[in-house]
């Protein structure tokens, strides 16, 4: 099977630093039916300061992809193959100890239900004075107070919330801590993997604002994991479309919801409620996600294309740059057949 190659994308004159870069990533689960392929072959460029909307269906490998570039993943997972080069260094070849100096410090995860994350018998300045103590020892105990009360206060909660323990937060308080977790030791990179499932819409748009304030007041990158198209339109500059662990599409988010080109991504796009189409029915997209034990020959999306080709079921494509005649200073890519003949491969 033919790897997918490195992704280069042109970044805007505020993105030229690339801060993370994933090459040809695999990560398979052991099964008792053999091994399954949760992720492969993927390449992915990150850039600094750059909110990045990651979209699939269920199961397509967002979050392990997210985990992954943590070094999270836990048997019987495994990384098979790769690099994860963060700010100059490969990830893949740090100890587990200088791992743990990596994590939370310079990449931060917010989860889909923070109460899994926090400690139900801490309270809330303990969770931010720890987690300052154990990766900057030389901070004293009350300069680590004073930065947890300044920092929860800028998150829009009461000082004296400090004082509460997790359960007697909101979700979105909880959420907001989980943010200042990750604020207080100034990581480089924020994760937030369906942060925004378990919340109802007013504290969800809450949530939103509060992430594009903090992406632009601390020139945060911010990796957003969801089903929700509409978050990824509001709040992504760029979008990176997944399909049965590999990349499907790479696009701006303008250039994506309005000319896109995988016909997978289509599908999704149609997927979505749209008040001013008329007709009661929702697009389904045919058939369902493959099995990633023996997943199909060729393109991994032929079976439910309704433009497959011939030579979909027998050539796995290649990532391709599509000249898409827009003023996006970012490459739009694609991984179809579709294009071989117009398509740069990359």
């Amino acid at each position: 099977m033919q790897p997918q190659t490195s992704i280069t994308t042109q970044p805007s004159p505020a993105q030229q630093d690339i801060i993370m870069q994933i090459r040809d990533l695999s990560v398979s689960y052991q099964t008792r039916r053999g091994p399954l392929s949760a992720v492969e072959n993927l390449s992915l460029d990150i850039y600094k300061g750059e909110i990045l909307g990651l979209v699939g269906e269920s199961g397509c490998g967002k979050s392990t992809l997210g985990k992954a570039m943590m070094r999270m993943i836990q048997p019987p997972g495994e990384i098979t193959e790769g690099q994860l080069v963060f700010d100059g260094t490969d990830l893949m070849t740090l100890s587990e100890r200088e791992m743990r100096q990596i994590r939370g410090a310079r990449i931060s995860m917010i989860f889909q239900d923070p109460m899994t994350s926090l400690n139900p018998v801490q309270r809330i300045d303990d969770h931010i004075i720890e987690a300052i103590r154990v990766h900057q020892p030389h901070v004293t105990p009350k300069e680590a107070r004073q930065r947890a009360i300044e920092l929860i206060e800028r998150l829009g909660i009461g000082a004296k919330r400090l004082e509460d323990y997790p359960h007697q937060l909101s979700g979105g308080m909880r959420q907001r801590v989980m943010i200042g977790l990750a604020l207080a030791l100034k990581a480089d990179i924020i994760i937030a993997d369906e942060a925004t499932t378990s919340l109802d819409v007013i504290v969800e748009a809450k949530f939103l604002d509060l992430l594009r304030e903090l992406k632009d007041e601390f020139n945060l990158t911010i990796i957003l994991i969801t089903h929700n198209i509409g978050i990824v339109a509001e709040l992504a500059d760029r979008v990176v479309v997944m399909y049965a662990g590999q990349v499907a599409e790479v696009a701006d988010v303008e250039t994506l919801f309005h000319d896109p080109k995988h016909p997978y991504t289509r599908g999704l796009l149609k997927s979505v409620p749209n008040i001013d189409l008329e007709g009661d029915e929702l697009y389904r997209m045919p058939g369902n996600p493959p099995n990633l034990i023996s997943p199909p020959s060729g393109c991994r999306f032929h079976p439910r294309c309704p433009v497959a080709m011939t030579t979909c079921s027998m050539e796995e494509p290649a990532l391709l740059q599509i000249n898409n005649n827009t003023s996006s200073v970012y490459q739009q890519l694609v991984h179809c057949c579709l294009y071989q003949a117009q398509g740069e491969t990359r």
